[in-house]
């Protein structure tokens, strides 16, 4: 979530994976993928390094999670292992189909 301030001086935390776009009119406009508008103290500008600022710490804590031994992650592998460029020969990691 990233915290941004209502021209009224009160501050709000929005989900910025929500937001479908930012513009200035000469407000700053956050617009919500469900339609919602909100209008911000923040500059589009600050808006966008808010945004950055808030991935680069979720992507510094995915780094930061223990590696689990004997789950790697994978790409679900084909029929036919002459495809797959990825296949160790340690066998399927995930089910060929969807469950139903």
């Amino acid at each position: 979530m990233i915290v941004v301030t209502r021209l009224n001086g009160t501050r709000f935390a929005v989900n910025p994976d929500l937001i479908e776009r930012i513009h200035e009119s000469p407000d700053t406009h956050l617009v919500t993928l469900d339609g919602a508008a909100y209008v911000v103290l923040e500059s589009l500008a600050e808006v966008v390094e808010l945004i950055a600022d808030y991935r680069a710490y979720i992507l510094s804590k995915a780094r930061d999670f223990p590696a689990i031994t004997g789950y790697p992650l994978s790409l679900v592998r084909t029929d036919d292992p002459d495809e797959d460029p990825y296949d160790d020969g340690a066998g399927p990691t995930a089910p060929a189909q969807p469950r139903k």
